[in-house]
């Protein structure tokens, strides 16, 4: 990785592991944070580059997004390098340091391609300063077409276990997070291998009862796929998907804060039961996000954007425009949460079910310099990825 300078951040909240430093400083040396402690503490050092912030502004961990489609008119689905570099250029811009690139149910062919230049990308053409693609997320194809949402069913197929190993190696073992449909055919033999692979095994896009939950449990399945959305809902004699979310902690639940996907009241349910251990902020958002309304494409679909919705034509929901850094923002209001607890659904949980909770998720020394800076407002004033300054708000922008 390309050096970067060394970077001191002074008098700003840091928001460490377990502990507010009110009047803290940052310590970056190559993309690492190397000391962290009080302002009062700091001995001068002529090496750094000093970035010195008012008192108001907040040091946060860098946001981890397991589930985005796209933004700024690029997806993974282009299956070219410029739409990942669009996407690594625009996600710190909502405070977003590293995220799943993640594909959808299409023709295996065009599936194979997202792959492969991921995979790539991944590999060889990270650039400094931008956000890093941890890995991929393969949302289908192997949902149930019963609850397939905008994953164009005619492409939905039963988990295929040798399919799945042909396009990990396509990707070098970059697929990290598969979403399926467990009470599919072939469902639980998927969900094993992914188990002992170290391979997220995701519960979504699903009709499965509370019992077939249950028993993708037991064959290893830890991660809900936007709960609420497409699978089956709670029910008095039939807990269902949501039932099980509910009640099994072995169960992390990916959930959507944008009030569209979620209706507020429902977001402070998931939170009551789940508490913020229990849930992950994303975004599921199209390549429409950051730009105007209109119409837009999702995997060969026609997707209308206005007022803050993305559709289909038949009204199904399309995937999200949210910012993750305004899920933070949202589930604070929705449930009156902490920023500590936000930071927990927005980057220490997403780093742990990922294993890469030593490097990310938290401001600790010895972790990589993913840092967001918030304002007063807890609008992202600036984003460092790795060490490396990726984003900072012109004034009078907001």
């Amino acid at each position: 990785m390309q050096q970067t300078n060394p970077i001191l951040l002074k008098g700003i909240q840091v928001y460490s592991e377990g502990i507010l430093i009110e009047n803290g400083f940052i310590k970056i040396i190559d993309g690492k944070i190397v000391e962290i402690g009080s302002t009062e503490e700091l001995e001068k050092d002529n090496e750094f580059e000093v970035i010195e912030l008012a008192g108001q502004y907040k040091a946060i961990p860098g946001l981890i997004d397991v589930h985005i489609h796209g933004v700024n008119g690029a997806d993974t689905m282009d299956a070219t390098k410029e739409a990942l570099d669009t996407m690594v250029t625009a996600l710190p811009k909502e405070g977003t340091t590293s995220f799943l690139a993640t594909t959808m149910t299409q023709e295996g062919k065009q599936i194979e391609n997202a792959l492969l230049n991921a995979g790539q990308y991944i590999e060889k053409q990270q650039p400094t300063g931008k956000a890093e693609i941890l890995g991929l997320h393969l949302e289908g194809p192997f949902v149930n077409p019963k609850r397939a949402g905008a994953q164009p069913i005619q492409h939905i197929i039963d988990p295929d276990l040798a399919l799945f190993k042909e396009w990990q190696s396509l990707t070098k073992g970059n697929i990290k997070l598969v979403t399926l449909a467990p009470e599919q055919p072939g469902g639980l033999d998927m969900i094993r291998y992914l188990k002992a692979n170290g391979i997220i095994a995701s519960i979504g896009h699903t009709d499965a009862t509370y019992d077939e939950v249950n028993e993708a449990i037991d064959a290893g399945a830890n991660h809900i796929t936007h709960l609420f959305n497409q699978m089956r809902g709670l029910h008095h004699r039939e807990p269902g998907v949501v039932g099980a979310a509910f009640l099994r902690d072995e169960l992390k639940a990916e959930i959507i804060v944008d009030g569209v996907h979620v209706r507020p009241e429902m977001v402070k349910l998931a939170f009551k039961q789940k508490q913020s251990e229990g849930l992950i902020l994303i975004t599921d958002s199209m390549r429409a996000k950051c730009l105007k309304n209109g119409k837009y494409d999702l995997g060969g679909q026609e997707v209308t954007v206005k007022n803050g919705k993305a559709v289909l034509e038949d009204g199904t929901l399309a995937g999200s425009i949210l910012k993750l850094g305004h899920a933070v923002k949202n589930i604070i209001s929705y449930t009156g949460c902490s920023l500590e607890d936000a930071i927990e659904m927005a980057s220490v949980n997403p780093a742990k079910q990922l294993n890469i909770y030593d490097r990310k998720g938290s401001i600790a020394v010895g972790k990589d310099a993913d840092i967001v800076i918030l304002d007063e407002e807890l609008e992202v004033y600036m984003t460092l990825c790795r060490g490396a300054l990726a984003f900072k708000r012109e004034e009078n922008s907001k």
